[in-house]
């Protein structure tokens, strides 16, 4: 099996997107999600811009390894809206994405195929308004050490090319680094065989 330290997102929030059907209109949009908190909050500017709209569905996905996802029908017929946005995240296989569609009804019902049909297009259109980004799967580690330390412990930074998250420079030095996936057992044990140095995954 091939191994992967990479997925794919949106690098920021799309422009707001608008798909009419039979005088119903479906605002789009997508954004960049990293935890289940944020959807809340992702939401309430929504709801307060539409406040006259008569659903919000949606849908996300988060992680990599383990994923959490949701689908939202906010009232439509059952996965008729929610698994129809899913699958656009699905099939441009995104992850740590939230979109959202509005509707406001304009009088003629669309039935379940014209729903289903409406709510993915709004879906897709979100996510060709969002450039779509690849990102490494990165794991973070912190190391500790005495101060007398410094000069062979950055040598190793600078050598394996890490990424410094963080740092305090004192007496006890400690740094907090990232690096991806593929290169973390590596990382790890070069630090693990140092004299006077520790390292430990952070959480």
């Amino acid at each position: 099996m091939e191994f992967k330290d990479t997925y794919k997102t949106i690098a920021f929030a799309s422009e707001e997107i608008l798909f009419k059907e039979k005088n119903s209109k479906f605002f789009g949009y997508a954004f960049p999600l990293n935890t289940e908190d944020q959807v809340k909050s992702l939401m309430e500017p929504l709801r307060k811009k539409h406040f006259n709209a008569v659903h919000f569905c949606y849908a996300y996905q988060i992680g990599t390894e383990k994923i959490i996802f949701r689908a939202n029908d906010d009232g439509e017929p059952s996965n008729s809206a929610g698994m129809p946005i899913y699958g656009q995240i699905q099939s441009h296989e995104l992850t740590n994405i939230l979109i959202v569609v509005v509707r406001f009804f304009g009088g003629t019902k669309l039935g379940v195929g014209g729903l289903i049909t409406a709510y993915k297009t709004a879906a897709q259109m979100a996510l060709e308004a969002s450039p779509i980004v690849e990102k490494t799967i990165d794991i973070h580690y912190q190391i500790s050490f005495d101060y007398k330390n410094m000069n062979k412990v950055m040598r190793v930074i600078k050598e394996k090319n890490l990424t410094i998250i963080a740092q305090k420079m004192e007496a006890d030095c400690e740094i907090e680094i990232a690096t991806r996936k593929k290169n973390a057992q590596v990382v790890l044990e070069t630090f693990e065989n140092m004299f006077e140095v520790n390292i430990k995954l952070k959480a």
